[in-house]
């Protein structure tokens, strides 16, 4: 048996919550990744993975493995970093989750990154709030991209780097499209806002807690007429149809190309939240981690991150 082999098997496990997808994402077929978990089992003398007729999770022995092969990955991927790299040539691969509405500024990170350091491969995945810290926390996740105000209690132990200050936009057709791009209108108010049917995120998402939360204190409410995980569904539903949507200034600064929409700052009440990068600050960085928490802290950066934020400041 490969041991290292079985616990990437077991971690792809956690991570799909399914034999077949799992078994895929391992490019093996799902007999052998069944095969390699119980001889995982047998070595350890423990069941570790809940059977039924399909995935029912992992028994608390197998809770323990996981927790352990997760690290033994981590460790190996540290390991071979290390020996890949030479002086200021960070080498190997980089796993970033970031939260939809910042997934603009996660992309010019990554490009910006690769860009600087050909040896690194970054790999950037939309999530959740709730999946990015439990990507952080299981250390599936090198670092993640999202709302700093809502880090759990275990929270200490998590690196935060502030990148920018989130404003929000009411974003509608304009009557009248520009030549060359969307334009920025006047305030509007919350209040007012709640009137037109909108395009929403999914209730999973953190931005959807902050959007009702402004509108519960503006005094109002708003029902979605359209609700979404994807950035691009939010701008091609205002395109194409009669909805409207709220947006955070990032994904106003993506948008832009569209010049049949109009972006209205959204006031009374003003709100603002903090977007940062978020890592483990107990252990070790590995070396592509390193380098990319001091690009994260590069004043050129931030600059940058600003201004492709959608009339934001740092």
């Amino acid at each position: 048996m490969n041991l290292l082999a079985s616990l990437r098997y077991l971690a792809a496990l956690d991570e799909h919550k399914h034999f077949g997808r799992a078994a895929q994402a391992c490019h093996i077929t799902q007999p052998a990744l069944s095969n390699a978990l119980r001889a995982l089992e047998a070595e350890f003398g423990a069941v570790i993975v809940k059977r039924g007729r399909n995935f029912e999770g992992f028994t608390p022995e197998g809770e323990r493995v996981l927790l352990s092969a997760q690290r033994m990955l981590h460790e190996r991927e540290l390991l071979q970093q290390e020996l890949d790299s030479g002086i200021g040539k960070p080498q190997g691969s980089l796993s970033i989750g970031a939260v939809p509405t910042a997934m603009p500024i996660a992309a010019r990170f990554c490009a910006l990154l690769q860009a600087r350091y050909p040896g690194i491969s970054p790999t950037v995945r939309s999530m959740s709030s709730n999946e990015l810290e439990t990507g952080l926390e299981s250390l599936a996740l090198d670092m993640g991209l999202g709302y700093t105000d809502r880090l759990r209690t275990n929270g200490p132990r998590l690196r935060q780097i502030t990148q920018y200050t989130e404003h929000y936009f009411f974003v509608r057709r304009a009557e009248k499209p520009r030549a060359d791009t969307l334009q920025i209108g006047p305030g509007i108010t919350w209040a007012e806002a709640s009137r037109h049917p909108l395009c929403m995120l999914t209730r999973e998402m953190h931005n959807r807690t902050i959007v009702e939360k402004a509108f519960e204190d503006a005094g109002v409410a708003s029902q979605p007429g359209i609700e979404t995980n994807s950035i691009l569904t939010l701008a091609l539903s205002v395109v194409e149809g009669n909805v409207c949507s709220i947006m955070p200034g990032a994904l106003v600064g993506a948008v832009r190309g569209y010049r049949e929409l109009e972006a209205l700052p959204l006031v009374a009440p003003e709100v603002r939240t903090t977007i940062g990068f978020i890592a483990q600050g107990g252990d070790r960085p590995s070396r592509t981690l390193e380098a990319a928490l001091a690009l994260a802290e590069d004043p050129a950066w931030l600059r940058h991150a600003a201004a492709h934020s959608g009339l934001l400041s740092v």
